[in-house]
This record gives structure tokens, C-alpha cells and sequence, in this order.
């Protein structure tokens, strides 16, 4: 496929159009702009076409058009890729996002989403029966990009990552043909969308395994960012052994007005950390009593219904977004203390965060999926969200240095949902060289010309 596009005019783009069950835009249209916008403001892509696609045909005959007129295609569902890869530039794009139906089957626990929805849509649709699968850690993320990397989110270490809890996908192939992929019918294509994105074809409906959640909490405490290296271990060292359904993380942040915390730290930079709970408030209060005894400057300690706590940590689009993930094996002091130290490089006052996550739990049982090394034990993700073009550097500068400090203890792989454009050999990490290659032999079965290239691209074997 080509990344040049030729110059389309309006009457062959009025005939695409009238193909589609949905809509085709150009930018001469009205609403153009604000379909085009995509969650980070340093995406600036201007597709020649958006085929707002209702149906599977839909989906087949934008890539039927697109190839007749030699254009780059990009898919979007909730547009968060943060390298971009739900926009080209001059190209066309496959929008899911009028195919967001939610089916839930309460019995047999399972939920069906569209290939547009977002996990604000799945998980409004489960909380009334008290179930859950893991999502991302915002609502307005793509159900479809985020499965299909991998999946990590709050609920993780009870239930999995995302792709641990998927059961089928339908699927439109580079060459428009539908294909349903579960694990008898279609076992190696079922494998590579575990974890291998959106290479493979375009995901018009997911079905998940659903979970009993009926109680979540959340505890919160805030503590300046002086604090943090105290705080840090402590967490760390209380996370050792800590039963499955204690998620969350460290999290240096600025802190804003409405957060629990007195006036003298509002727009400073502070250590925090949020422990997520798929149980009683009780059992929640009982682990963060050593959280509490470091004396905290703010604390919010809730039961909040899941999908609510999702909600409340979307952050408005439009502002830039640069970020990265190292994982690591382990954590000793001197690591936590690199990382500490970096905190202090973000740009104060912003939506920026440097997280610190832990893995463990339910996904290190999981399957050898494509992707990262479930055996790490610990993820660090500088992730970068500001609003002036000027920072760009200042964050590049910070999120790299964070990454290169922790490294030593490193994997070697990444969570490559969490990364932008780092190049090809990341991407060759980020699955391992074996699973890399046994994604490109399929790629080459699937995609032999990758059209689907815009998301960490997995290069066919014939053409790699």
C-alpha cells in the first residue's frame, strides 16, 4: 500500500458516499473538523477522506475505494492512539465510531460491543448487573485499540488484561472479506489479537468474558512531591504479597483545586497514591492503614460504582500527549529512587503524571499472548499531557530520561499501547523476537500488501 495519496475530487468521493450506509467526509465539509480531532492536540493529520462506517460492507468498501485510489488508510474507534495512528494524513480513514452497540448477556456473562464503542459504553451497560471486565483507566478510550494491544487497566490484577477476557471478534480483512476469529475456528488469528493491534483487520464487534463486581472502592492520599520517596517505598513494599483486588499505583501529579487535598498544594507537584478495590470498603481501609499512618496531606476513601470511577478520570482532549512505558523485573531502592527524582522534570502545573504501576496477579497467569513479558512485576509510564507546544521537548527530554534511569531493572520489552513512534526495533521488543516473527508470517497471510500498518507496525514476512 501506498503512503501517497493522489488528489481525490468531489464527485468521486460523492459516489463513496452513496456506497456507504454511513457517511464520507472531506474537508470541505461542515463537520469535518470536529470528526477529525483526535484525543492529542499534536496530531494534526488531515485525512482526504472519513468513512464514517455503520456496517461491516461499509468497512469493505472504503477499503475497496481505498485501494483503487492508492490511498494511506488509518482505523479509528475512540482515537486515544497517542503516536497517532487513528489519523493519516492525506489518506483515508475507517471511523468505527456509528458502530457502538453494547449486548450484554447477564447468564452466560458476556458483553458484545461494536467496533466504535468506548469503554464508557461497555461499562454502562454491565454496572446495572454488577459486572465488569477489565477497561481501560479512562472511559472515552477505544474498547477495540485498547483490547487489541494488550488491554491494562485498573481492574488487572483480579481479572486480566483486557485481551485475557476476550472471546470472539469479527473482522474485515484488508481484502473486505468478514471473518469470525475465536479459538476453535480461527485459533492463530485469535492468538494475534491478543496483543498485535490492529495489523490484522478492522474489529467491527468484540465479545467479552464478564466478572461479578458487585462492590469497588478507591482510597486516594496526597502527600508533596518531598514526601515521595518515603511514600514510594512504603507503597512498594506494601505491594508485596498484597491480595489481587488491590490495583491502582504512585502517581506525581499536579494537584488541582477539586482534589482532596489543603490550598498550599493546589498547582504544585505532589506524590499520590490511588488503590483501587474489587471488594468491601472495610478490607480496603484494613490494607492502606500503613498508607495512612505516613500521615497523608488529602485523603478520599469511597465506594464508587466502577463505572463512575471511570468517568472521573477523563481528562478533556486537545492537549499534547507524549508518553512511554519500561517495565520492570523488580524494584529495588536505588530504581525507586531514579524515579522519585525524575518526577521533578514534569511540567508543573498540567495534567501530567508519572505512574507507577503494579503488575503481578491475574496477569502473570495469563496465556502467552503476544506482548509484553508477563512476569514483569512493575510498570513506569511518563505520561506526558500538556497544553503548550513549547513543553514539547521539556517532556520528551523527561518521559526518555525517566524510561533510560529504571531501565537497568528493565525487561528489555514494553506495554505498546503505552508508547508512541519509537521505532521498529521497539515494536520488536515490545512482542519479542519470536512472537514478532509469528505475527509477520500471519501478517503476511492476512495484510501481504500492510494496509494496516498505522498502529506499531507488524511488517509482513514477505515484504520484511
Amino acid at each position: 500500500m501506498s503512503t501517497t495519496s493522489r488528489a481525490l475530487d468531489g464527485r468521486t468521493v460523492r459516489g463513496l458516499d452513496a456506497a456507504l450506509a454511513g457517511t464520507a467526509l472531506t474537508p470541505e465539509d461542515p463537520s469535518y473538523e470536529d470528526v477529525r480531532a483526535v484525543f492529542n492536540a499534536m496530531v494534526t493529520a488531515r485525512p482526504a477522506v472519513i468513512a464514517r462506517c455503520a456496517t461491516p460492507d461499509d468497512i469493505a468498501t472504503a477499503l475497496a475505494f481505498a485501494t483503487d485510489h492508492d490511498l494511506e488508510v488509518a482505523v479509528r474507534a475512540g482515537g486515544h492512539s497517542v503516536s497517532g495512528a487513528s489519523l493519516v494524513d492525506g489518506g483515508l480513514v475507517v471511523d468505527l465510531r456509528p458502530m457502538r452497540d453494547v449486548g450484554v448477556d447477564a447468564g452466560r456473562r458476556t458483553v458484545t460491543v461494536g467496533g466504535g464503542a468506548t469503554w464508557a459504553d461497555l461499562d454502562a451497560a454491565t454496572q446495572p448487573y454488577h459486572l465488569a471486565t477489565t477497561g481501560g483507566r479512562v472511559s472515552t478510550t477505544g474498547v477495540a485499540g485498547l483490547t487489541l494491544g494488550g488491554g491494562s487497566g485498573w481492574l488487572e490484577r483480579r481479572f486480566g488484561l483486557s485481551c485475557d477476557n476476550l472471546l470472539a471478534v469479527e473482522l474485515v480483512t484488508a481484502d473486505g472479506r468478514q471473518v469470525h476469529v475465536d479459538e476453535k475456528s480461527t485459533p492463530e488469528l485469535f492468538w494475534a489479537l491478543h496483543g498485535g493491534g490492529g495489523n490484522f483487520g478492522v474489529a467491527t464487534s468484540l465479545t467479552f468474558a464478564l466478572h461479578p463486581l458487585p462492590e469497588f472502592c478507591i482510597a486516594l492520599l496526597v502527600w508533596p512531591a518531598e514526601q515521595g520517596r518515603a511514600v514510594s517505598r512504603l507503597y512498594r513494599d506494601l505491594l508485596d504479597g498484597a491480595p489481587e483486588a488491590v490495583g491502582g499505583g504512585v502517581i506525581y501529579h499536579t494537584a488541582k483545586a477539586d482534589d482532596p487535598v489543603p490550598p498550599e498544594l493546589v498547582d504544585t507537584l505532589c506524590c499520590a497514591v490511588l488503590v483501587t478495590y474489587t471488594g468491601p470498603i472495610g478490607e480496603l481501609r484494613e490494607f492502606i492503614a500503613p498508607l495512612r499512618a505516613a500521615e497523608p496531606w488529602g485523603e478520599f476513601v469511597s465506594e464508587v460504582p466502577y463505572a463512575e470511577f471511570q468517568r472521573m478520570l477523563d481528562d478533556p482532549p486537545g492537549q499534547r500527549n507524549y508518553w512511554s512505558d519500561e517495565n520492570l523485573r523488580e524494584l529495588p531502592d536505588e530504581a525507586l529512587d531514579r524515579f522519585c527524582a525524575r518526577a521533578g522534570e514534569m511540567p508543573v502545573p498540567s495534567a501530567s503524571q508519572q505512574l507507577l504501576f503494579p503488575w503481578g496477579g491475574a496477569i502473570s497467569r495469563g496465556r502467552a499472548w503476544p506482548g509484553f513479558d508477563r512476569g514483569a512485576a512493575w510498570a513506569v509510564h511518563p505520561f506526558g499531557v500538556y497544553p503548550d507546544p513549547a513543553d514539547d521537548a521539556r517532556v520528551r527530554a523527561w518521559s526518555r530520561g525517566l524510561c533510560a534511569d529504571v531501565r537497568p531493572w528493565g525487561t528489555g520489552d514494553a506495554y505498546l499501547n503505552f508508547i508512541g513512534d519509537e521505532g521498529h526495533d521497539r515494536v520488536v521488543a515490545g512482542f519479542g523476537e519470536r512472537n514478532y516473527r509469528r505475527l509477520a508470517e500471519l501478517k503476511g497471510r492476512y495484510d501481504p500488501d500492510d494496509v494496516f500498518h498505522r498502529w506499531h507496525d507488524i511488517r509482513p514476512l514477505t515484504t520484511a
